[in-house]
């Protein structure tokens, strides 16, 4: 059974920074995309960063530059490291797997396995 488990959630003021993580099945972000996603309160899922198996990536414009994704295949997890923390990034953050066919559109519509989610809060 695939599991993904985040953490390092929290709450940060404006300008900090805090890393996600989360763990994953063996082999799976070596054959597969993954991604981050977030969803706030009120407002539809969106996509926040992905990464597919030979490690390229794509982000969201309003990330870009402050946020960066990566997988550790060794440890199995994978992180998204979010400097410049701003109050509009605040929401819940999933972590996904989905097809790497598709991975770089950022589109949740293609990733099927997801987690369980961790807040990330800023405040102003």
């Amino acid at each position: 059974q695939v599991q993904l488990v985040e953490s390092g959630g929290g709450s940060v003021q404006a300008g900090g920074s805090l890393t996600l993580s989360c763990a994953h099945a063996q082999d799976t972000a070596a054959r597969y995309c993954m991604g981050w996603f977030r969803q706030a309160p009120g407002k539809e899922r969106e996509g926040v960063a992905v990464i597919d198996s030979d490690g390229t990536t794509s982000y969201a414009e309003s990330v870009k530059g402050r946020f960066t994704i990566a997988k550790d295949n060794a440890k199995n997890t994978l992180a998204l490291q979010m400097n410049n923390l701003k109050p509009e990034d605040s929401a819940m953050y999933y972590c996904a797997e989905g097809s790497d066919d598709f991975c770089l559109i950022l589109d949740q519509v293609y990733f099927y396995t997801w987690g369980q989610g961790t807040q990330v809060t800023v405040s102003s």
